[in-house]
Formats: structure tokens, sequence, C-alpha cells
């Protein structure tokens, strides 16, 4: 303790002011400019994630009364207007390390500087997801489903989204809204999003599966044989599978909410697949050229089947649409449809009319239309 200190102590007043005038104690000036010692480093307190706030902690100075100031600094260097206790990490400390700088004065009016180690680097901060997205809306043929984006803090930015079917991306299919397809149908469909805010780490998150349904739901179940008739030149296993495939494609007549199921024998109809010569036998009205349908039989021409018919090929109509729309129509009628006309010049014409006769301005089409299927 300095002898000005010791003066100061009313206590030993009388006595030091006794030994001084005897000579036996010399007062000696205080040391000018000796300097404060830390006696233990400042440190930095907090996690360097963006926007935490770190924490400067002094250390320990001899004398321990002094007076503190703070100066930040990123990567080395000061960091402008950054001189408090604490700093809250912003877009610049990204990457970057962050370190305080401690300056202590004594009552002298003299001063010491030393610095904290460095944080480790500063990193993004994680997105707090409350909810995760979901795909909103109907799933159905022909409705369109949405991807929301939940409660994620803070409100992110989309950076991408993609649709998948089944498990697989759907090629082109990265907006928020998503026109469900008929092939979508019996399978699952979600979107992958990837979210990212200003400072926080990318996000990639996948809303539950929903499953695609027809476009109603099933209102009546017909269930039918396949048999043939006269000499078959092309695959009964193939006509079979594909004509099943044309009653479960959601753009069939299944979309009116009819059902069909295949049955060894008997059923509600019978789908024949016929000879050129033998169609004709079914009904005088029937015709060796074209497909028929008479009573409970559904009859389809071998040679429509095989190489679809003049007007379609000119148009350069696929063969697998050719049977789709010839299945449709004929079971059309079984279901007490009638011949229909087209309903204005470049529409799509409807399946249950003759296209294979005439389009009256209309687009070759293998499906019903919305209207047929009301």
């Amino acid at each position: 303790m300095g002898l000005s200190r010791l003066l100061a102590a009313p206590l030993l007043r009388p006595v030091l002011g006794l030994l001084l005038a005897l000579g036996l104690l010399v007062a000696t000036p205080a040391t000018a400019g000796a300097e404060p010692v830390s006696t233990q480093a400042p440190l930095v307190k907090g996690d360097p994630v963006f926007g935490q706030r770190l924490v400067a902690g002094a250390g320990r100075w001899d004398p321990a009364e002094v007076t503190l100031a703070y100066r930040w600094l990123r990567g080395g260097e000061p960091v402008a207007g950054a001189t408090g206790r604490t700093y809250d990490l912003g877009l610049d400390d990204l990457d970057r390390r962050m370190l305080v700088e401690v300056t202590a004065t004594d009552a002298t009016g003299a001063s010491a500087t030393v610095r904290s180690e460095p944080t480790e680097r500063v990193r993004r901060a994680p997105l707090l997801v409350r909810t995760p997205p979901r795909v909103a809306g109907v799933a159905r043929f022909g409705r369109a489903v949405r991807v929301t984006l939940g409660d994620v803090r803070p409100t992110p930015r989309v950076v991408r989204v993609q649709w998948l079917v089944g498990g697989r991306p759907v090629a082109g299919e990265r907006g928020r809204t998503y026109r469900v397809r008929p092939g979508d149908v019996g399978r699952r469909v979600r979107a992958e999003v990837v979210l990212t805010a200003p400072g926080h780490r990318t996000v990639r998150l996948r809303t539950t599966p929903r499953r695609a349904e027809h476009r109603v739901a099933v209102r009546r179940t017909v269930t039918y044989s396949v048999q043939t008739r006269g000499r078959i030149t092309t695959s009964l296993a193939t006509f079979r599978r594909q004509a099943q495939q044309t009653y479960a494609d959601a753009r069939g007549w299944r979309g009116s909410g009819v059902r069909f199921v295949p049955v060894r024998r008997g059923g509600s109809f019978t789908l024949v697949l016929a000879a050129a010569g033998e169609v004709p036998r079914f009904s005088p009205v029937c015709s060796a050229q074209w497909s028929c349908r008479v009573g409970r039989y559904v009859v389809i021409n071998q040679e429509r089947w095989k190489h679809a018919s003049p007007a379609w090929n000119a148009a350069r109509g696929a063969l697998r649409d050719y049977r789709h729309m010839v299945v449709n129509h004929e079971t059309g009628h079984w279901l007490g449809r009638g011949h229909a006309s087209c309903g204005g010049a470049g529409q799509l014409a409807p399946v249950m009319q003759q296209q294979s006769k005439g389009l009256g301005g209309c687009r070759f089409n293998p499906w019903p239309t919305a209207r047929e299927l009301r």
C-alpha cells in the first residue's frame, strides 16, 4: 500500500506523522506511469452463431480498481461502433472470427490493452421449424394441390420446390402448385422444399405424402369377361392388359365413378376381340369395317385394333391412343351413352363421336370429355 494511502487512514495518521518528523520514515513519490497489469486475460462468452449475442469477460487486473473500455474486432480488424461489452452477430460476421480488446485505465491515467482469444468462425443459425411444410388441397386427378410453408422462423425464402410422385421428381414441376396427372392416381404425391433466410442455414424439407385419387370416388362397380370370335392374329394377353389399362385410367370412364373389374367368365358385360368377318354376326347393324356394341357385348374389330382407322393414321395418331378410343367409345354405348357431335371447331372430339367417320372440325381424342363424365 502506498504512503499516500496510509496517510489517508485516520487511525494511522498520528503515528505516521511522528515517524516522519523523527526521520524514521521517508516518503517516496508514487511511480508515475505504471500500467495496470492483466492477471487473467479477457474472454468472449457466447456461441458464435448469427443472431446470437457475444459478451466480453473483462478478465482480472492489478490494480483491481480500473476503468474498462471495450472494442470488438472482426478477423483482427475493428468493427465500427462496436465498443460495448456485448456484441450482436450480424451478416458481415459470417465465417469470420471475433475477439474483444479490453483497455484498463487506473486512477493515475495509466492504461493497458489486452485482447481475448478469437472465437471459432461465426456460423449460420438454424431455421426454427415449428410445423413443417405440407401439401394442401384435394389430391385428385384434375385438381391442383399446393405446398404451404408451415410455421418456420424467421420467415424463410423459398429457394426451390420440387414435386415428387412415387418418390421420383416430376420433371419441370418446381412451382408452388401442382396439378394431379392421370398417371399419379394411386401413387403418393409430395413436395420437397428448400428454404433459407439471411444468416441461416439452408434446410431441405419434404412434406408428408398424399395419395392421389381419381377424379371422383367409386359410384358403381361393373365386372366384365373377355372372349374372342374367329381367328385371332394378335396377342390376346396384350388385348386384356391394354383394355384394363383403359378402364382403370383416370381419364376414362373411371372418371365418372365407374370401376371396371375383370372376371374369368360372365360379368356385367363381355368384351370381345373379334375377327373382322365375325363382327356382323352380332347384329345386321354391325360392319366388318368397324367395332360395334350389341346388348351385353362390346365388340372390338381385330383389324381396327391392329391397324387403327385410315383417318386416325392420316392424322398421325398413335395406335395406343386409338385403342383407348375404341374401347372407351364402344363401352360408352354399353354404359348407355349415344353418339355425340363436335362442340366447336378446334375442340377435342367427344369420345362418343364417330371419330373414324368424321370430326366436324374437332380434334381426335381418345378420352371422354369433362361434359361426358358428368
